[in-house]
């Protein structure tokens, strides 16, 4: 059984990022990153919009606030150190009715407070922007940037490499035992020992926690992100990441149009529940993750408070017409015809027993492991420091 100081589970950007930073607090130490699938980044850190947010959304004093504010700074600086190509196109959020002028005013005084640049554009400046979007008026954010975290994981994974760690991928956890002695960490072909453990389990955390005799009060429920791209004849029909006002009463940010750093333009995402919490591809069941969820109180009580979204984005995922509808709110040139196939994305949402939608981080701690039961947006954005972070933690 070899043995190691410290053991991350989890290749996506959080995991690498801890491993990372454990290895610049503690260049001599054993690290090794173990992770399920074949290649680092394979689901949340691969499926997402690739934007480097700027914390405009997020409770003033929240981690999420924190990190985000610290994580924008750092992913830029890290990606022009590494020569990852990234983009600051900055960030329009539109308003399309009186209701949404009026909570963008709540968004710019949040924006305030968590200090970041925020400018509000009336309707005559917002056409000057962006041509093709329509709306009452917009706050623009300028140091909205937009990266592939692919990439910036890939990168974080040769830096550990470097640094004599080890990245093992196909290492699917199966047992984990925590003793005084250390900890144990079964795969589907190999046992570790470890000093200390970090969790960083995204889709998979409650049931890595409760493998390793963690008491948790949340479950993890799938969330489908369905997206489209534009064709190539729509390049550059938008310069900057442009999204809705959010309703503060739905707990996501809604459809909106975000430039890729290789050029592309994507719609979306939706929101749907998932049946798979690793199935990609459309109507995926996964017949034990249904089980689980059917079993969860939390997701029947989520259900009956939020039945109309949840029929909005089944007909939204059912039907590209009322797809587009959403779209059309502050991009009325959009067909159905501009709306092509891309790959989903799903969201690890954390749920409480009586309902409650986890919005920020959460870490549990024992004597030997801290385990990250969530993870929302903007994880990838603020991976940096939360891995310091991880890193202070498990080290102390």
């Amino acid at each position: 059984m070899e043995r190691f100081r410290y053991c991350v589970i989890g290749a996506g950007i959080v995991g690498l990022s801890t491993a990372h930073h454990l290895l610049l607090a503690e260049p001599d130490a054993s690290v090794v990153v173990l992770e399920g699938a074949t290649s680092p980044a394979a689901h949340q850190t691969g499926h997402n919009s690739g934007v480097i947010h700027s914390g405009i959304y997020y409770e003033p004093g929240s981690l999420k606030a924190r990190f985000c504010r610290a994580g924008e700074r750092a992913t830029k600086e890290f990606c022009a150190q590494h020569g990852i190509a990234f983009d600051e196109c900055g960030k329009l959020i539109v308003a399309t009715t009186p209701a949404e002028l009026d909570r963008m005013t709540a968004l710019r005084e949040r924006a305030a407070v968590n200090g970041i640049e925020c400018r509000r554009l009336s309707r005559a400046e917002l056409i000057e922007f962006e041509p093709n979007v329509t709306g009452l008026g917009a706050l623009h954010l300028p140091r909205t940037g937009i990266v592939d975290y692919r990439q910036v994981a890939r990168r974080l994974a040769d830096l550990i490499v470097a640094a004599g760690g080890a990245v093992r991928t196909g290492q699917r956890v199966v047992g984990i035992v925590e003793d005084s002695a250390g900890v144990r960490v079964s795969t589907s072909s190999a046992t570790v020992s470890c000093d200390r453990l970090v969790v960083c389990g995204g889709l998979q955390a409650d049931r890595l926690a409760e493998m390793a005799g963690v008491p948790i009060d949340v479950q993890i429920v799938p969330f489908r992100g369905e997206y489209f791209q534009l064709p190539s004849t729509r390049s550059g029909f938008v310069r900057r990441l442009i999204y809705p006002v959010p309703d503060p009463e739905l707990p996501f940010l809604g459809v909106h149009l975000s430039p890729t750093i290789d050029g592309r333009i994507t719609v979306g995402p939706s929101a749907v529940l998932g049946l798979a919490r690793e199935g990609y591809p459309k109507f995926s069941v996964d017949p034990r993750d249904v089980a689980r969820m059917a079993a969860f109180p939390g997701l029947w009580r989520v259900a009956r408070a939020n039945v109309r979204l949840g029929v909005t984005e089944i007909g939204n995922s059912l039907f590209k017409r009322r797809y587009l509808r959403e779209c059309r709110k502050y991009a009325p040139a959009l067909t159905t015809s501009d709306l092509l196939p891309y790959e989903a994305g799903i969201r690890a949402q954390a749920v409480r027993r009586d309902g409650t939608l986890v919005h920020d981080f959460v870490i549990e701690r024992t004597a030997r492991m801290v385990h990250v039961l969530n993870s929302p947006s903007p994880a990838a954005t603020a991976a940096l420091p939360i891995g310091a972070h991880l890193a202070g933690l498990v080290r102390t």
